[in-house]
């Protein structure tokens, strides 16, 4: 393998994260706030790691006497890209040779983030866990041999339903972890999650410049396929159920509706929320 493919810090870590074999656990929480990072490692009953680099930061400690780590991965699914490949390669490559190691080891990534609800009933402060998350990203086509995870019947139905242009990324979808799912989602609403390539006319948004789509919207909330229905936006989730998938790792996303694109309610203090959704994945892990 060139140096060029897997690049290492004169540390031997790998380039963004910064991270070593034997600094992270087989619980991984993704948060997108480095801030928020810390938040979390505050529940934590021990710390054994603190790494820090650009917008990733990592605390690996223990809750109830299970270890988990905490990782920020900044905003967007390139981002992701980035996070999930570098603690791959922690976990399953000799990062001196470059070798994948003979006994793979598979990890749980468990997204804990914010979102923009997608239907009324889903007031600002609701919980909800993605059990399907739609790609409009486009990340997961660079990689070879990746149709075997996709559900490409609802997939097309979504494009269908939007009339989806032919410019822009044709929409991926990946289920969550169905283990982690029933673990850790028990009690929370359920439903389907859109990660964009941005915030503004990805979801709809109007400052100065229209999206090109008025009314996607309006158009993703009233989506239905086999009784399923679209909660949220957010931006992560598709890249990291996608590859996931591809590197044998499991993965779930739950996250904060802290602002309803239906009603136009925002919640402006909504930490208390993400810390009650921690704790929650926390007691869960440890259960």
């Amino acid at each position: 393998m060139k140096k060029t493919e897997l690049i290492t810090n004169p540390d031997g870590s790998v380039f963004h994260l910064h991270l070593l074999p034997g600094e992270i656990a087989d619980n991984i929480i993704i948060v997108g706030d480095p801030g928020r990072v810390e938040m979390l490692g505050e529940m934590l009953d021990s710390v054994r790691v603190r790494k820090s680099n650009r917008e990733f930061s990592t605390i690996t400690g223990s809750y109830r006497e299970v270890e988990v780590s905490i990782i920020s991965s900044g905003i967007g699914t390139d981002n992701i890209d980035i996070v999930v490949n570098e603690l791959d390669a922690v976990a399953n490559i000799d990062l001196a040779t470059g070798m994948a190691v003979e006994e793979p080891r598979s990890l749980s990534f468990i997204r804990i983030g914010t979102a923009g609800g997608l239907q009324a009933d889903l007031p600002a402060g609701s919980f909800v866990a993605t059990s399907k998350a739609v790609g409009f990203d486009g990340v997961l086509h660079f990689y070879e041999g990746y149709e075997w995870c996709l559900d490409h019947m609802l997939a097309d139905a979504l494009a269908t339903h939007l009339e989806w242009p032919d410019l822009l990324p044709y929409p991926y979808v990946v289920e969550a972890d169905p283990s982690l799912l029933d673990r850790i989602a028990s009690g929370i609403t359920r439903g389907i999650t859109i990660s964009t390539p941005g915030f503004y006319a990805p979801q709809g948004r109007r400052l100065r410049l229209e999206p090109f789509d008025s009314d996607i919207n309006d158009n993703i909330t009233s989506f239905r396929f086999r009784g399923e229905r679209v909660t949220n936006y957010e931006m992560e989730s598709s890249a990291i159920y996608g590859l996931a998938k591809l590197l044998n790792h499991r993965a779930l996303t739950l996250c904060v509706v802290i602002g309803n694109r239906v009603t136009g309610e925002f919640l402006n203090d909504y930490k208390p929320a993400v810390r009650a959704l921690a704790g929650h994945v926390l007691d869960r892990l440890s259960s």
